[in-house]
C-alpha cells in the first residue's frame, strides 16, 4: 500500500487537490488517490529512462529536479517544499480566474461531456460475424484469470515490443505484441524509415498511401509485430505548430481520412492489426497528459458536437469503415472528461454510431481510472501500469478481477472487451500459427546488444536470452519510401529555373543566364558552372540518429520527434546526391554546410562567382516528453528554426554578387512562414520536400533534376503569419488554470476553412502545388443517381448478433495466486493474494449509468449507417496535360452546400481527389463519387446526418482549394 502523507500535509494538499482530482482517480480497487506519498505524485511525470534505448528521451523535467532535492534534503522537507511549491504554482496559474477552488469549481464553457450506457457489444457486423464466432468459443473457455491477462498489458518494458498483454495459455491465445509507430518500426534495427505521415498526405496518391502501409506492415509481421500503433489521423492540425501535426495526413478531415483508410487497408493486407489513433482532439503537446508538464490534469478540448463530427471523428469513421482492428484513444480531455474514461465518445461514438467492431486501447498511461473506464468502452489498457510508469500497479490486472468479482464491472462487459480482442486476431488470420509464431519479437526495444531480458523492466533475477536477431526486413522498400518522398514534394515556386541538369543549366538556359548577368554586371562567366549548396539541413551533422527518438534538430531533417520516429538505417543526405549528379566536368560544386555564411578568406569570395545556390533551411518538432531548444513539443512559431531565415537573406544577396539564382529547399513538419524572401527577385525556386525519411536526398534529386516532374500538393495552407490562422489556430502556451481549457470556439473553421470564411489571402492555398509541365480542368458533368432526402435510410437490424455468454460470476479461486508461480517484480499479474476481503454490494455507478441509451440512426454497421455510404452523385470532368512533359496532376472537388437558415456552412469543403498520370497533349476523365456522408452535416438536435433537399449543391473542381475551373450543380 502506499505510504500516506503526514496528516498535516495531507490536509493542504487535500484543499487544493481534491475537486480536481476525484472525479477522475477513485476507484473501487484503489484507495483515493489524494492518499498516494506526495513524492509519487510528482514521479508520475515521465516513465524512468531505459538505456540504450528510452520511451521518452532526457530531459530537465521537474522530476529530475524533484529526485535531487529528495537525495539532497531528505524526503521529510522535500514534502513541505513539494507542497509549498505545488500551492504557488496553482496560485500562480490561478491568476485571472479567481482563487484556485474557483478555477476547479468553474463550470466548462461546453459542459460536461453526456453519458452514454452500457457499453455497446461487439459482433453486428457481417464483416467479423465469422471472427466474432471463433472468439465465442475460445472465450468461453478462459478464466477469469486469462480474460483479465487479455485485456491488460503486462507493464513497461515487461515484453519485447513497447507494450504486451498476457497470454490465454490454457486456450491457446498467445501474447499480443504492439509496436509504435506510424512511419516505421521503432527502436528496431533493419527496417525502413518511411516518409512521415504529412509527406504522405502530400503525395494524394491513394495507391501509395495503401503501398507505405502495406511494406510498413510487411515489416512488422517478419519483426514479429502483432499490432502496428498507427496510422494517425489526430491531431488533425487544428494548430499549425501543433508538435505532432507531422505524423498525420493534414489538415483537412477528408484528407486525413482517405489517407487513413487507405494505410489501415495497406497494413491489414499482411495480417497486421492497424491502430487508428489518437481519438479524439489530441491536437496539441502543451498539457496533453496529467503531470507532464507539472499539472494535476490534461487539457481539456472542449467542442461542440457538429465539430466534433464533421472534423475531429470523421477521419477515425473512415477507418473503421475500412475495418481497422484497434483504435486508440487519447490522453487529452474532451468536454472535461477524459478521452479513454469519455462513455460518450467511446461507447456512444465509436461503438454505436460508428459501429466499430474492434477494441479500444489506450494510449501509453492514458487511462485515468479502473471501473469508470470499462464501464465507458475502454478494452484493452497499456502498457498495463496504472497512474504510474514501470511500477506494476495497473488500474486492471488484479483489481479488474476484484472489480468483476465484486460485481462493479459486469461480467458481459468483461467478457464483450474479450472478445474484441480475440475477434480482432481471427479477423486479421493471425490463428495461423504458420504466418504469425507463438514467439516474441525478434528484437528488443530496450537494448542493442544480442542477450537481454524478456522483461527488461523487472528487477528481479531472469536468464539471459536472445533479444536481438537483427534480421534485415528492408526488402525493395526503399523504393516504395523514395517515391512517396519524390510525390510528397511541393514544387512552390518556379521562375523557369527548374529542372537544373547534371551540368548545372541547359545549354540554352545557360548562355541566356550568363547573357543576363553580363548585362547587369558587365561580367562574363565562363568555364565551369559554379553552384554552391548551404545550409546545415544539406548535410548529414552528427547522424540522424544522434538523439534519441530524434529529439533535436541537427543535420538534414527526416522525421519529427517522439513515439513516431524510428532509428534511422541510413539517411540519404541531399548533398550526398549533388555531388554525384552533378558532372564534375562540367560544375565547379562549393559546399557551405553551415547556417552561417563565410565572413572573410577564399570561401568569401568564391560566393561572388556562384552562377547557382542551393539553400536548405528546416523546422521541426515532435512529441511532448522531449525539449529541444524552445520547441517543446509544439513549435513556438512557424519561422524557419536555427536561423534558416537570415542564412536565405544572406545567400539571395551574396550569390553570385546578388545575380545569382536561388533555389530554397526546405524540410518541415509543418507551414513555415516565407514572407521574408519569398518575393526576392532572385529566389527563383522553392521546394518543400516535408519529411522525406531515409531517402532524402535521392527523392529531391529525382525533382530537382527533372527525373520526376513535381506532383505534390499541400496538405495545409501556408499563410502570411501565423495570426493568419485565426484564434483558433493558437497553441495553449499557459494554462491558465490547474485544468487547462481549449475551447474550440472556431468550429468547423481551421486552416483554409478559416481563410476562405474571413477572406484572408494565404501565401499558398491548401492543396496548391506546381509542376513542370501545364494541366487544365474542365467540363463537369454531374450525374444524380439517388434522390435527395433529409435522412438516411432506417438504421437497419444488424446483420449478426454478439455472443451470448453465462453471467455467473466465476469462483473467486481463478483469480488467486498460483502456489509456486514466481512473480516478476513490477510486472502485472492477473491475481490476487487473497479474495477473503471481496463483497459485492451497491456500486457508485457513473451518473447517467442505468439510463439505457437509444441507439443512433446513423449506426448500425461498420462505418455507420450503410446508407451514407452509398454515392448519391457522380462529378466527371476532363483533365487535359497542356504542356510539354509528362506529369501527375492531381484534380481535386470541392463542395458547396446550398444554403439553410440557421445552418452555417463552410465557404466549401474537400470532398474528392484523384491523381492520373498524363503524357503531352493527353486528356482523361476522372470521376467522383460522391457519398450521402460527403454532401451531408451532423444536425445537434436530430442526431443524424442531414442532407439539404432545397437549393443547389456546388461541386468546384480544380487543382487548389483556390484554383477551382470546373463547377457543376445538383
Amino acid at each position: 500500500m502506499p505510504r500516506n502523507l503526514d496528516p498535516s500535509k495531507e490536509g493542504l494538499l487535500r484543499s487544493h487537490y481534491d475537486e480536481a482530482a476525484r472525479q477522475s482517480f477513485e476507484d473501487d480497487g484503489h484507495d483515493s488517490e489524494l492518499d498516494l506519498d506526495a513524492t509519487e505524485f510528482l514521479d508520475r511525470a515521465s516513465p524512468p529512462s531505459a538505456e540504450p534505448k528510452s520511451f521518452f528521451g532526457p530531459r530537465d523535467s521537474p522530476v529530475q529536479r524533484w529526485s535531487a532535492l529528495r537525495r539532497a534534503t531528505g524526503r521529510r522537507r522535500c514534502c513541505l517544499v513539494l507542497l509549498t511549491c505545488m500551492l504557488g504554482l496553482w496560485l500562480l496559474i490561478g491568476i485571472g480566474g479567481g482563487v484556485v477552488y474557483k478555477v476547479f469549481q468553474k463550470e466548462p464553457p461546453y459542459g460536461q461531456s453526456p453519458p452514454w450506457y452500457p457499453a455497446p457489444k461487439g459482433g453486428i457486423a457481417r464483416t467479423w460475424a465469422a471472427s466474432y464466432e471463433k472468439a465465442a468459443k475460445m472465450v468461453e473457455r478462459m478464466t477469469l484469470a486469462e480474460k483479465v491477462n487479455v485485456t491488460t498489458g503486462t507493464g513497461w518494458q515487461m515484453g519485447l515490443a513497447v507494450g504486451t498483454n498476457a497470454p490465454a495459455v490454457y486456450v491457446g491465445f498467445p501474447q499480443l505484441q504492439l509496436q509504435d509507430g506510424p512511419l516505421g518500426i521503432r527502436f528496431a534495427d533493419n527496417i525502413t524509415a518511411f516518409p512521415a505521415g504529412i509527406t504522405v498526405g502530400a503525395t494524394w496518391n491513394r495507391k501509395l498511401m495503401y503501398a507505405r502501409g502495406k511494406a510498413h506492415a510487411n515489416e512488422a509481421h517478419r519483426k514479429g509485430i502483432n499490432v502496428l500503433l498507427g496510422p494517425c489521423v489526430g491531431p488533425l492540425g487544428r494548430m499549425p505548430a501543433g508538435g505532432r501535426n507531422w505524423e498525420g495526413f493534414g489538415a483537412d478531415p477528408y484528407l486525413q481520412g482517405i489517407a487513413g483508410a487507405e494505410t489501415v487497408k495497406g497494413i491489414q493486407s499482411e495480417g497486421v492489426m492497424a491502430t487508428i489513433k489518437h481519438f479524439v482532439a489530441n491536437e496539441q503537446e502543451h498539457f496533453r497528459q496529467p503531470w507532464e508538464w507539472g499539472l494535476p490534469h490534461a487539457v481539456s478540448s472542449n467542442m461542440d458536437d457538429r465539430t466534433l463530427h464533421e472534423l475531429y471523428a470523421w477521419p477515425f469513421g473512415d477507418a473503421v469503415k475500412a475495418g481497422v482492428a484497434s483504435v486508440m484513444c487519447s490522453y487529452n480531455q474532451v468536454n472535461n472528461s477524459y478521452s479513454c474514461g469519455n462513455s460518450k465518445l467511446l461507447n456512444g461514438i465509436l461503438k454505436d454510431e460508428l459501429g466499430f467492431q474492434g477494441f479500444v486501447m489506450s494510449d501509453w498511461l492514458a487511462q485515468r481510472s479502473g471501473v469508470s473506464t470499462a464501464l465507458a468502452g475502454l478494452d484493452m489498457t497499456m502498457p498495463g501500469d496504472g497512474l504510474d510508469w514501470a511500477k506494476g500497479k495497473s488500474l486492471w490486472g488484479p483489481e479488474l478481477s476484484r472489480a468483476v468479482l465484486n460485481g462493479s464491472v459486469p461480467l458481459e462487459r468483461l467478457n464483450d472487451m474479450v472478445t474484441r480482442i480475440v475477434a480482432a486476431w481471427y479477423q486479421l488470420g493471425q490463428d495461423d500459427e504458420i504466418k504469425f509464431p507463438r514467439k516474441p519479437p525478434n528484437f528488443s526495444s530496450w537494448t542493442n546488444d544480442r542477450l537481454g531480458f524478456l522483461a527488461h523492466g523487472s528487477p528481479s533475477t531472469q536468464d539471459l536470452v536472445e533479444v536481438n536477431k537483427f534480421l534485415d526486413v528492408q526488402s525493395n522498400h526503399s523504393s516504395i519510401a523514395r517515391q512517396v518522398a519524390a510525390e510528397g514534394t511541393v514544387l512552390l515556386k518556379n521562375d523557369n529555373l527548374l529542372p537544373i541538369s547534371p551540368r548545372g543549366l541547359g545549354d540554352a538556359n545557360l548562355k541566356r543566364r550568363r547573357d543576363v548577368v553580363e548585362r547587369a554586371t558587365g561580367k562574363r562567366h565562363t568555364g565551369k558552372f559554379k553552384v554552391g549548396v548551404f545550409g546545415e539541413d544539406a548535410g548529414p551533422g552528427s547522424g540522424p540518429n544522434h538523439c534519441k527518438d530524434r529529439g533535436c534538430n541537427q543535420g538534414t531533417l527526416g522525421s519529427g520527434w517522439g513515439s513516431g520516429a524510428v532509428e534511422f538505417p541510413y539517411l540519404v543526405t541531399p548533398i550526398e546526391t549533388l555531388r554525384s549528379r552533378f558532372d564534375k566536368s562540367e560544375v565547379e560544386l562549393h559546399e557551405y554546410l553551415s547556417n552561417k555564411l563565410p565572413m572573410a578568406g577564399s570561401d568569401q569570395a568564391a560566393l561572388n562567382d556562384l552562377e547557382l545556390c542551393i539553400v536548405f533551411a528546416n523546422a521541426d518538432s515532435g512529441e511532448g516528453f522531449t525539449k529541444w531548444n524552445d520547441v517543446s513539443g509544439d513549435r513556438p512559431n512557424l519561422n524557419l528554426q536555427k536561423g534558416g531565415d537570415d542564412l536565405i537573406l544572406d545567400v539571395a544577396s551574396k550569390c553570385g554578387s546578388g545575380h545569382g539564382q536561388v533555389v530554397v529547399v526546405i524540410h518541415a513538419v509543418g507551414p513555415v512562414l516565407v514572407e521574408k524572401w519569398i518575393e526576392l527577385p532572385n529566389v527563383n525556386a522553392v521546394l518543400l520536400a516535408n519529411l522525406p525519411g531515409e531517402e532524402s536526398g535521392n527523392a529531391l534529386a529525382d525533382v530537382l533534376f527533372g527525373d520526376i516532374n513535381p506532383s505534390g500538393h499541400l496538405p495545409y495552407t501556408i499563410g502570411k503569419s501565423l495570426k493568419d490562422y485565426g484564434k483558433g489556430g493558437q497553441v495553449l502556451y499557459r494554462p491558465k488554470g490547474a485544468i487547462p481549457q481549449q475551447d474550440f470556439t472556431e468550429g468547423l473553421y481551421i486552416d483554409y476553412r478559416y481563410f476562405d470564411k474571413h477572406s484572408i489571402e494565404p501565401r499558398f492555398d491548401f492543396g496548391f502545388g506546381l509542376s513542370y509541365t501545364t494541366f487544365e480542368v474542365k467540363n463537369a458533368q454531374v450525374t444524380p443517381l439517388k434522390s435527395k432526402s433529409p435522412l438516411p435510410a432506417s438504421r437497419p437490424t444488424p446483420a449478426a448478433k454478439p455472443p451470448t455468454y453465462s453471467d455467473q460470476i466465476p469462483p473467486a479461486s481463478e483469480v488467486l495466486f498460483p502456489a509456486g508461480l514466481r512473480a516478476l517484480e513490477r510486472y502485472v499479474y492477473p491475481y490476487l493474494k487473497s479474495v477473503d476481503a471481496i463483497v459485492t454490494g451497491p456500486y457508485p455507478y457513473p451518473d447517467g449509468y442505468e439510463t439505457k441509451q437509444p441507439l443512433s440512426g446513423a449506426g448500425g454497421d461498420e462505418g455507420g449507417n450503410p446508407d451514407l455510404w452509398e454515392t448519391y452523385v457522380s462529378v466527371a470532368v476532363d483533365v487535359e496535360n497542356v504542356g510539354p512533359r509528362a506529369g501527375s496532376a492531381v484534380p481535386q472537388l470541392y463542395l458547396v452546400y446550398p444554403a439553410r437558415e440557421g445552418v452555417d456552412f463552410p465557404v466549401r469543403v474537400l470532398r474528392g481527389f484523384d491523381k492520373i498520370y498524363l503524357r503531352p497533349g493527353e486528356s482523361r476523365t476522372v470521376d467522383f463519387n460522391i457519398t450521402r456522408r460527403d454532401l451531408s452535416y451532423w444536425d445537434v438536435q436530430k442526431q443524424n446526418w442531414v442532407m439539404v433537399t432545397e437549393g443547389e449543391y456546388q461541386f468546384q473542381v480544380g487543382q487548389s482549394s483556390r484554383d477551382l475551373t470546373a463547377v457543376g450543380i445538383w
